[in-house]
């Protein structure tokens, strides 16, 4: 029962004791103490899904440096080996992470599509952002209605299709590493002269059929607008008008190689590395492989002509890192200072130098000089987003193209393309 006596004290004791916390937070301060306040509040625990695994030092570190910053929140780095599994495998159990890094693929669209993610369209952020990029972004989300279309996670990280040149080979075919060709013309007269220099024009790697995908993706960026996709899962196109003419040209890329085509691509970037071909047609993501061999190799990095309209060029471009927050996060607060302090230039620029990538800002951002040959896509947004990121993971696209380089039968290819397109549209529902 409580009495006078007892009910007396209590505003002093209040008083002790909120002097008693402010004592002993000011002596742990230099201790860097989290969530130490006179209202009691504790350290926020963020969830941070990263799923790159040759960026996880770049992101620890970052990590690091933000929780320096911000004392009171700390950052749990799962770092994952097999993101899309995982990631949806946490969704269905509602374990949405505060904050995540994923691929700007066809996943990403359809998870953005169900609802996980933060829509970020209106955030000020957006405005410092390169148009192109973004615009990628927004078409990824797998919905036939344009107004869904919404931004569910920021471009962290870019890369880019064409291929890979080595500027010291040019130069002894007498061929300028300046001026790489404009035109699919051009193009291919630059392989055959390589090819009668007795320099070999091109490094395949078709042991790993995923590799075959990227001058798909290359030449399909200019030969296809981003809207026949939207027509293809409408029924109203087919693969044949899609890819006909960008899979014939992969066809007749791979026989300019006068190399063993039947590598791995760890293996093709190796020798590339030490000088076996003028080109490898693969993205900017090859750049760190073939330099962790030969560092101090003179690069050069192009787009890969499409058609004999130089103006009609399209660079292929994609997100390689969407940045994003779950939706329903406990800790809405915290997770975007976080967000906001991963996209900050400093941030951008140290991962694209580390990983040979390209930053979203508007004044882009080059990790690595090979890349400054594409700066005038990105300057005036001529980018389109990498074909395969519409068509679903369960489509064996490499190994289709596979065939077809090693057959040339272009109609096999897409017949095959349609077949397993009709399989999946027939069980899928939007």
């Amino acid at each position: 029962m409580q009495t006078e006596e007892t009910r007396r004290p209590m505003l002093p004791a209040r008083r002790v004791w909120k002097k008693a916390v402010t004592v002993v937070c000011a002596a742990v301060m230099g201790l860097g103490m989290a969530g130490c306040s006179s209202t009691g509040a504790q350290s926020v625990t963020l969830d941070f899904f990263q799923f790159k695994a040759e960026a996880a030092d770049q992101f620890k570190s970052m990590v690091a440096e933000f929780e320096r910053q911000n004392p009171g929140i700390h950052v749990n780095i799962n770092n994952s080996a097999n993101a899309q599994t995982d990631l949806r495998t946490r969704f269905v159990k509602n374990r949405v992470p505060d904050v995540i890094t994923f691929n700007g693929d066809i996943n990403f669209g359809q998870f953005a599509a169900s609802g996980v993610f933060h829509d970020f369209t209106d955030d000020p952020m957006v405005k410092e952002l390169n148009p192109g990029m973004v615009k990628i972004a927004r078409n990824l989300v797998q919905t036939t209605d344009p107004a869904k279309k919404r931004l569910y996670g920021l471009p962290f990280a870019g890369n880019a299709s064409g291929y890979i040149y080595n500027k010291e080979l040019w130069r002894k075919a007498g061929v300028d590493p300046n001026n790489p060709p404009k035109t699919w013309t051009e193009f291919e007269a630059m392989l055959q002269l390589f090819a009668d220099k007795g320099i070999n024009p091109l490094q395949a790697s078709l042991a790993d059929s995923w590799t075959t995908q990227a001058p798909l993706a290359s030449l399909a960026g200019t030969l296809v607008p981003e809207s026949r996709y939207a027509d293809l899962r409408r029924g109203t196109t087919n693969f044949k008008e899609l890819w006909g003419d960008a899979g014939s040209k992969v066809a007749k890329l791979y026989t300019y190689s006068k190399s063993d085509l039947g590598v791995t691509y760890q293996q093709g970037t190796q020798n590339f590395a030490k000088g076996s071909a003028a080109i490898i047609p693969l993205g900017t993501y090859a750049i760190p492989q073939i330099t962790l061999i030969n560092p101090h190799m003179d690069l050069g990095f192009a787009q890969m002509p499409a058609s004999d309209d130089p103006k009609a060029q399209t660079l292929t471009a994609g997100n390689d890192v969407m940045l994003t927050v779950g939706a329903n996060t406990k800790h809405p607060r915290e997770a975007m200072k976080f967000v906001r302090f991963l996209m900050q230039e400093k941030q951008l620029k140290t991962y694209a130098d580390a990983q040979s990538a390209i930053t979203p800002s508007k004044k882009t951002y080059f990790g690595n000089k090979a890349l400054t040959g594409i700066r005038p896509f990105f300057a005036s947004n001529r980018l389109a987003d990498f074909c395969d990121h519409y068509i679903p993971a369960s489509i064996n696209i490499g190994g289709y193209l596979q065939t077809l380089v090693m057959s040339g039968n272009v109609q096999q290819f897409t017949d095959a393309m349609q077949s397993e397109w009709d399989k999946v549209q027939a069980r899928t529902f939007e």
